[in-house]
């Protein structure tokens, strides 16, 4: 790992919309972080984030007054039995990657879920996300399964690795 980055996280706000944009159509179009295949619009992403309430935050990771990372807790499913659990979710910009900020969003997120309630934390890690996956083990997360084949993206079918924290 290189030399961390300073940076505050904070609750995301509208104003973050552009940068959080930007970061996840990055991951769009050059990864498998996630399933998407289609970059999302500032006004899709604005739209995603009046949608959540407090259960389901976003924080930004922000450094020297740019929007360098951010991360969510999201619904596991719509059914209701599910209201127990929750998924993260994070996303870091290119240039801040292996700097210590998926660590610290990580830990700001899963310190909410705790804070709300939540009995258990999920992560989905397609094929391909070995640092990710490192960073859930090395986080406490227990590895609990692969899905096979079940995304299709840049000519490839992916696995999907799934992580569980209890919390």
């Amino acid at each position: 790992m290189t030399e961390e980055v300073a940076a505050t996280i904070r609750p995301a706000a509208e104003p973050d919309i552009p940068a959080i944009t930007a970061i996840y159509n990055h991951a769009v179009t050059h990864g498998t972080a996630t399933f998407d295949i289609e970059e999302k619009t500032e006004a899709d992403r604005l739209e995603w984030l009046r949608a959540r309430d407090e259960r389901y935050p976003v924080y930004v990771a922000e450094s020297d007054g740019q929007v360098v990372g951010w991360a969510a807790l999201s619904r596991w499913s719509e059914r209701r039995a599910y209201d127990v659990s929750v998924e993260g979710g994070l996303y870091i910009h290119p240039d801040f990657q292996d700097r210590g900020l998926g660590r610290r969003l990580n830990a700001v997120i899963t310190e909410r879920a705790r804070e709300l309630g939540y009995h258990t934390l999920i992560a989905r890690i397609a094929g391909g996300g070995e640092a990710s996956m490192h960073m859930c083990e090395t986080l406490g997360y227990e590895y609990i399964g692969r899905m096979r084949e079940v995304g299709r993206k840049f000519g490839q079918y992916l696995d999907v690795h799934l992580y569980q924290l209890m919390l």
